[in-house]
């Protein structure tokens, strides 16, 4: 069955595979989450590819499509999370990604919803917020993929410009719907920039490539607390103006 998006009247849905039922894009959406804490069960490679394939859709600028994928599953999946991990507890402070995520310094509204989000996690996950060692130890799950069989490693070429991070957002994007397209969940995690120097010296990164982030991707464990946290979005009102429309026409 094609696994591309597909068109019924006016209500387009992702055709995930013969035993799923069709899911609307607006459910795809509305139902991605980051989920912190996945089953084990396997995602054969054939998934991982239609969902790669679909995310690949996405539209770049002059259609450069910069994006490159590294899908680990198995021992080599393991052998990363290892290494990453052994990082991360002995020597952080040697580790920075190669380009700037967040403002420094922090400054509002932007400071609240971070502070907010967090909480709202250790809150799930029942950890008092002076816990700090147990706030380290969850943290240091972002490099066992949360548990996920998957992982991927997303990066770009580094000569290429700011507009290509913009891409490579769409793409990451697309790839997550797709997974819920297959009954999947996702959780990216920009961490695994900080490392860049560990998974090029595993052989998963070219030195002309700069990490991006990296994507879990599995079946969520429903048992898990922490999955059941639903982040609060800022209303339409609250983000967008409106110029032109002309409201007595319904617009």
């Amino acid at each position: 069955m094609d696994e591309k998006p597909r068109r019924l009247g006016y209500t387009c849905v992702f055709l995930a595979n013969s035993r799923s039922s069709p899911m609307q894009v607006a459910d795809a959406i509305r139902s991605r989450k980051s989920v912190r804490r996945f089953r084990p069960d396997p995602v054969p490679r054939a998934q991982v590819e239609r969902i790669l394939e679909l995310a690949a859709q996405a539209p770049s600028g002059a259609n450069t499509q910069p994006w490159k994928v590294r899908a680990l599953a198995g021992a080599a999946r393991d052998a990363l999370c290892r290494a990453v991990s052994a990082a991360a507890e002995q020597e952080p402070q040697r580790h920075h990604a190669e380009y700037g995520y967040y403002p420094d310094p922090w400054f509002e509204p932007y400071l609240e919803r971070r502070r907010t989000m967090g909480f709202s996690l250790y809150d799930a996950l029942g950890i008092a917020r002076g816990d700090r060692a147990a706030r380290e130890r969850q943290a240091l799950r972002n490099f066992q993929f949360f548990d996920a069989p998957v992982g991927l490693l997303i990066s770009m070429d580094r000569r290429m410009n700011t507009g290509s991070f913009l891409d490579l957002g769409m793409f990451v994007q697309n790839l997550m719907l797709a997974a819920r397209g297959e009954g999947l969940h996702s959780c990216p995690q920009g961490g695994f920039a900080d490392y860049h120097q560990v998974v090029r010296g595993l052989g998963l990164l070219d030195e002309e490539e700069i990490l991006v982030c990296a994507v879990a991707l599995g079946h969520a464990d429903p048992e898990a607390p922490e999955n059941g946290l639903v982040t609060a979005r800022v209303p339409v009102a609250g983000f967008a103006a409106f110029h032109g429309f002309d409201e007595s026409a319904g617009g």
